[in-house]
């Protein structure tokens, strides 16, 4: 095991960690490719700081469009019947979409004829990303990198990358910014569903993916405003206590968040268990407002991470 973990610093809580990178397009036109963009729409990436040259890519034109999609639809057409005629037997064939995906763009403009994943302005924060996160510059298969949320800021870091070796990591600090400069973050569903918008207070924005959003962008969507361990009663706080202490030797306090239906999500943390492709495991749990444990059949439908 190599490992070299970022840590948060005293009296600062990491709350998540999951792998990150500028999202690329998926749409036809733009499928593949991913632009910088200043607010006028101008390509940008000459102009920003230390980064190396990339790839520079062009849409393609409509009638391109028009022509690949007739060819891809009498494709599906045949696909289609195929796994209608499988369907039709007993069993299920391959595996099930992700039901987070959607086919549908409400945003064609920057997810169909142009697939920006940096819009900023001169001087902006979006600008002072690092260019570790372009797949083009720092190929996933060489160098990963990852978001490291706590209860001050997002940071983001990097490491090389070794195939089969997913406890391999040696950190390096790519880039950071306090919480209060991110203004919202909004998920994009279409195709997929792994993208992310994060928009900065200063109108600056970047989208992302990352096969764990919802680890990524839950402490960014929602305050960090968990309940101290001592306004917990001793039933519930003892159920806490008891599920983070059946985890890794290394496992932080647990978490507690109180859900809407009046149940509570305990969380933990265990920077043992993060690996290179997935970041840290989802080590969580959910009790009622007695402190029993629930199982999963007994979960509201608030209960359940999303």
């Amino acid at each position: 095991m190599d490992t070299s973990l970022w840590r948060p610093e005293a009296e600062e809580t990491l709350i998540a960690r999951a792998p990150l990178a500028f999202a690329t397009g998926a749409a036809t036109p733009v499928k593949g490719m991913r632009w910088f963009r200043d607010t006028e729409r101008r390509d940008i990436q000459n102009e920003l700081d230390g980064w190396p040259a990339g790839p520079v890519y062009t849409a393609h034109s409509t009638g391109g469009t028009a022509a690949r999609n007739t060819v891809k639809g009498a494709a599906m057409a045949v696909g289609v019947a195929v796994m209608g005629l499988l369907s039709s037997q007993s069993g299920s064939v391959g595996p099930g979409r992700s039901d987070k995906g959607s086919d549908t763009s409400h945003d064609r403009a920057d997810e169909v004829e142009d697939f920006p994943v940096m819009w900023a302005a001169p001087g902006t924060v979006a600008r002072t990303l690092p260019w570790q996160l372009d797949p083009a510059r720092s190929p996933r298969d060489r160098y990963r990198t990852h978001a490291v949320i706590t209860d001050r800021r997002l940071v983001i870091v990097g490491f090389p990358y070794v195939k089969g070796d997913e406890k391999h990591i040696r950190d390096e600090l790519l880039w950071e910014t306090p919480r209060s400069a991110i203004e919202r973050v909004e998920l994009r569903d279409f195709k997929v569903g792994n993208d992310a918008k994060i928009v900065f207070t200063d109108g600056s924005w970047c989208r992302v993916s990352s096969i764990k959003r919802e680890r990524l962008t839950r402490y960014l969507i929602e305050s960090p405003d968990f309940v101290p361990l001592a306004s917990l009663t001793p039933a519930q706080r003892t159920t806490a206590e008891n599920f983070a202490a059946a985890q890794a030797p290394d496992a932080q306090p647990p978490l507690v968040r109180r859900n809407p239906c009046g149940c509570f999500r305990i969380e933990v943390v265990a920077p043992s268990t993060i690996r290179a492709s997935f970041g840290h495991s989802g080590l969580n749990t959910v009790m009622d407002a007695h402190g029993t444990e629930l199982r999963l059949t007994e979960y509201h439908h608030e209960d359940f991470l999303t």
